[in-house]
C-alpha cells in the first residue's frame, strides 16, 4: 500500500492544486470507500465550502475545510492516486498509491473506478481513482491510535517509542502506534541503509546505533519522495530471488519477520 512518501506527494498536490477552490458539488455516492457515510452526507457537509489546507500524519491526509468546516479524510487504500485538474478541467496532475503520472489511458479505465469527487466552481476536480477499492473517505478521521510521524519524530521520543521491548525491530518499525508511515518496503529499505538484523530484539539497541537508525529512516523518506516513492530505493529492487546486496554482493535473504515479507543482505544484516 502507499507508504508515507506516496501520501507525502499526494498531500502536496493537494496543497498546490486543491486549496481555495470553491466545492460546486460532491460525488460521495460510493457506499463502501465513503463509509460509514451514506450518500449524500459528505456532499451536505462539503458544498460550498473550500480546502484550506492539507495535513499528514504517516500514512494518513486530511484537509481542514473552510467556516469551521469538518476535515475530509482520503485514504489511499492499496493503490489509491489523486488527479486535480486545473481551472476549466484540461489536464490533470496525479499523485498517489504506487504511482505517479498523467491520468490513465487504459480503455480499461472505468469511470467507476474513480470513487470520490470534488466538484470545483471553477471547472475543475479533484478525484480519487481506486481501482481496487481500499480507500477510505470519511469526515473528520480519528487519528488517536497513530503515533508521531516517522519524518517528524523527534531523538529522544524516537529512542524511547523504538528501542524498548522484544518485538524484532522490523516489526517495532511496522507498528502504526508507535511510528506512524512506515510500510513494509521503507522498512527494508531503512535497516539496510542502518545494516541492522531486522530480526534483532529493539530493545538491544544501544543509543547511538538508535540515533543512526533515525537518520537514515529520514534520509530514506526525502529520497522517496524526491524519486518518486519507496520503489525506488537502493536495495528494493534487489528484494527477489536471486537477489544480491547492491552494496556489498553478498546473497539476500527473505523469511517472515512481523507478519511481513522480509529481505535482507546476509552479510552485513547478520
Amino acid at each position: 500500500m502507499p507508504e508515507l512518501p506516496e501520501v507525502e506527494s499526494a498531500r502536496k498536490v493537494i496543497e498546490e492544486s486543491g486549496l481555495d477552490r470553491r466545492i460546486a458539488d460532491v460525488d460521495d455516492r460510493d457506499t463502501y470507500e465513503c463509509r460509514p457515510h451514506a450518500p449524500g452526507d459528505l456532499r451536505k457537509a462539503l458544498l460550498g465550502r473550500t480546502l484550506t489546507a492539507a495535513h499528514r500524519r504517516g500514512k494518513s491526509m486530511w484537509c481542514d475545510s473552510s467556516e469551521d468546516g469538518p476535515s475530509l479524510g482520503i485514504h489511499l487504500g492499496m493503490s489509491g492516486r489523486i488527479f486535480i485538474s486545473p481551472p476549466g478541467g484540461e489536464g490533470d496532475l496525479a499523485v498517489g498509491g504506487d504511482y505517479a503520472g498523467p491520468r490513465p489511458q487504459s480503455t480499461a479505465v472505468k469511470d467507476e473506478w474513480y470513487r470520490f469527487t470534488l466538484d470545483f466552481e471553477d471547472g475543475g476536480q479533484l478525484r480519487l481513482f481506486d481501482k481496487r477499492r481500499l480507500g477510505r473517505v470519511r469526515l473528520d478521521p480519528d487519528l488517536a491510535a497513530l503515533g508521531p510521524d516517522a519524518e517528524e519524530i523527534g531523538r529522544e521520543e524516537f529512542r524511547e517509542r523504538v528501542g524498548r521491548g522484544t518485538a524484532p525491530l522490523k516489526a517495532r518499525l511496522l507498528d502504526q502506534s508507535v511510528l506512524a508511515g512506515i510500510g513494509n518496503l521503507l522498512a527494508d529499505e531503512v535497516l539496510w541503509r542502518s545494516r541492522m538484523s531486522p530480526r534483532r530484539p529493539a530493545g538491544e539497541l544501544r543509543t547511538e546505533e538508535l540515533d543512526e537508525l533515525r537518520r537514515e529512516l529520514r534520509a530514506g523518506i526525502r529520497h522517496a519522495v524526491k524519486h518518486g516513492g519507496v520503489h525506488t530505493g537502493e536495495v528494493i529492487p534487489h528484494r527477489t530471488n536471486g537477489g544480491h546486496c547492491p552494496r556489498c554482493g553478498a546473497e539476500m535473504v527473505r523469511a517472515t519477520v512481523g507478519g511481513r515479507t522480509t529481505w535482507w543482505c546476509s552479510a552485513e544484516q547478520a
